[in-house]
């Protein structure tokens, strides 16, 4: 059988060339890279200024996050989404136990073992991947960052590894702003997550400013509406502000994305303000040209640093 062609993972697992495939090194990493590249989302995965050793690296640990992503959320069936979640898992578990054989994992291997890099935020990820399929209601933000600490954070960590950053301290402030850009990203994608049934506005924070879910459901912008959008994007710029240090603690390469994507996130928190926290009539976007402003912003902040 000749190599398949490159496909993206809800493609891939209905295809059974591609999964009896045995993937030597090189074409593995070849996948990762293209999907890293080529995949629907419009997101630069490697910044510009990452050194160009740790490129192959990015890629093969964002391909097993877009994988576990997207068996959670493009599949179209919970039932079938778990079952592939699990066999995903126990892809992860063959990679540690040295049987990698998915092409995503046959790349990652090498990885892992060259960082140290522990199973438990690769775990994790699958968790919320998981946990997506079964709960889709936060009655409070214990409930709200315990999904955090599985969806979000364990990618800061990862990044941190693949950094050579280990230590409890950068693992806390990247937590911080890993969890706040979930929340940035939670708050404006209310009405995206609707869509799918999914509600991350804590339950009790809608009930103690007396906003019905119903209401929500039905998405009514009212007064008590726009108080639980005050509170929600409070926590998460408290988060953000939190977590702002990481980014003097790490070579200034790495501190230009971290400090980039903070300043990205409080201002998709500034958007939501300006247009007075109604986010069920319109999706906050940041634009090319201040998504240009921002990069420069943190450039100069990066460079300063730096100097000083």
């Amino acid at each position: 059988m000749g190599e398949p062609a490159l496909l993206a993972p809800a493609e891939f697992v209905r295809s059974s060339d591609a999964l009896a495939y045995a993937y030597p090194l090189d074409q593995a990493r070849a996948y990762t890279r293209w999907l890293a590249t080529h995949h629907y989302e419009n997101f630069h995965v490697v910044s510009f200024l990452l050194p160009k050793r740790l490129h192959q690296d990015f890629y093969n640990v964002y391909a097993y996050c877009r994988w576990a992503d997207d068996l959670g959320d493009e599949i179209g069936d919970p039932a079938e989404s778990l079952r592939l979640l699990a066999w995903w898992r126990s892809e992860l578990d063959a990679m540690y136990a040295g049987r990698a054989t998915h092409p995503v994992f046959v790349a990652l291997q090498s990885t892992v073992a060259q960082y140290g890099i522990p199973c438990e935020p690769f775990q994790d990820l699958v968790e919320a991947f998981i946990q997506d399929q079964t709960v889709t209601r936060y009655q409070n933000w214990e409930e709200l960052f315990g999904y955090c600490r599985n969806s979000a954070n364990p990618v800061g960590r990862l990044l941190l590894y693949l950094c050579g950053y280990r230590d409890p301290a950068r693992q806390r402030l990247s937590d911080a702003t890993c969890t706040a850009l979930q929340l940035a990203n939670f708050w404006q994608d209310v009405t995206v997550d609707l869509r799918k049934d999914r509600v991350y506005l804590p339950l009790k924070v809608l009930e103690r400013h007396g906003y019905p879910i119903e209401d929500l459901l039905a998405l009514r912008y009212t007064p008590a509406f726009r108080e639980v959008m005050r509170e929600v994007l409070a926590k998460a710029r408290e988060l953000f502000i939190e977590g702002l240090p990481l980014a003097g603690m790490v070579d200034r390469r790495l501190a230009l994305d971290i400090d980039l994507f903070s300043r990205g996130g409080m201002h998709i928190l500034e958007k939501i303000e300006r247009q007075n926290y109604d986010v069920l009539r319109a999706r906050p976007a940041v634009s090319k040209i201040e998504r240009l402003r921002l990069l420069l912003a943190s450039l100069a902040r990066v460079a300063f640093r730096k100097a000083a």
